[in-house]
C-alpha cells in the first residue's frame, strides 16, 4: 500500500533582490495514513516551508510530492482545493478565528465551502464542538475564550469537514503548559481514531506526544526516527 504523503528530493529556494535563499535542501520522507509526525527545528530550519508545500499552500522548486499515489502535478487546481477543504484540517498559532464571531459560527464556516449537505452542517457542527469539550462556549464570541479555547475551537473548526489529516502548526505556542497539555491530549486523541497528524513545533514537551519525530535543519532533513515511548494522557481534558 502506498503512503498517504511521499516527497523525495524536495527543494525549494527563494530569490530575493536576485539572491537565492535554499529554504529546502533535498527533503525525503514517507507519511503513512494514521501516523503522527512531529516536524521540528530551529526558526529558518525549513519546517514551515516544507509544512506549505505539504498542505499545497506552495510548491516545491525541484523534487517529487506525492499525495494519495498521485503526483500532485496531476491534480488541477480545482482537485488542491477540494483537497485542503475535504480531506486537510488546520490548526494554526495564531487561532485565525473571527472575533465577532460566534465559537458556533466559527466552526461552522469550513462547511459553507465543502460539498457537504447544508442539512447536516449543525449537527456536524455541533459534533465538533463537544469534541473539544467547549459545547457551554457554543454561542459565545471567540473574542470572549481564553487562549486555551480558542485553539480547542480552532481544532472543532479543523475537524468539522472530517479530514484524513490533520496540520498543527505550533498550537501550543501561545498557551500556558496546562492549555497546552489539553490541546496535545485533544490532538493526540484524534490520532488515536485515526487522523493522520503533522505537527510543526520547535518545544520538545509538544513533539512528545508524537510517535515518530522528524528533526530539520538548515534546510535539511538532519533526522527521522521512531518515538521509543509514546506519551499518553492519563486524565480527563476538560476538568
Amino acid at each position: 500500500m502506498s503512503p498517504l504523503i511521499d516527497i523525495r528530493n524536495i527543494t525549494k529556494t527563494y530569490t530575493d533582490s536576485l539572491v537565492p535563499t535554499h529554504a529546502l535542501k533535498g527533503a525525503t520522507f514517507a507519511i503513512e495514513s494514521g501516523e503522527f509526525i512531529a516536524i521540528m527545528g530551529p526558526s529558518g530550519s525549513g519546517k514551515s516551508t516544507l509544512l506549505h508545500i505539504l498542505s499545497f499552500l506552495d510548491r516545491q522548486s525541484t523534487g517529487t510530492y506525492r499525495f494519495n499515489a498521485k503526483s500532485i502535478d496531476e491534480y488541477t487546481d480545482d482537485d488542491l482545493a477540494y483537497i485542503r477543504n475535504k480531506k486537510m484540517g488546520f490548526v494554526f498559532q495564531s487561532f485565525n478565528l473571527l472575533p465577532r464571531a460566534t465559537v458556533y459560527d466559527n466552526v461552522r464556516l469550513p462547511l459553507l465551502y465543502s460539498n457537504i449537505p447544508e442539512k447536516e452542517w449543525r449537527q456536524r457542527a455541533e459534533e465538533a464542538i463537544d469534541a473539544v469539550g467547549l459545547a457551554h462556549r457554543m454561542r459565545h464570541d471567540s473574542s470572549a475564550l481564553s487562549g486555551g479555547e480558542k485553539q480547542r475551537a480552532a481544532i472543532a473548526r479543523a475537524i468539522v469537514c472530517s479530514p484524513d489529516v490533520i496540520f498543527a502548526d505550533e498550537p501550543t505556542g501561545n498557551l500556558d503548559s496546562k492549555s497546552g497539555q489539553v490541546v496535545m491530549e485533544i490532538i493526540q486523541n484524534l490520532n488515536k481514531d485515526g487522523k493522520t497528524i503533522i505537527l510543526i513545533t520547535h518545544e520538545t514537551y509538544t513533539a512528545e506526544y508524537a510517535e515518530r519525530i522528524i528533526k530539520m535543519f538548515d534546510g535539511a532533513v538532519e533526522s527521522d526516527k521512531k518515538v521509543a515511548k509514546r506519551r499518553t494522557n492519563t486524565k480527563a481534558f476538560f476538568k
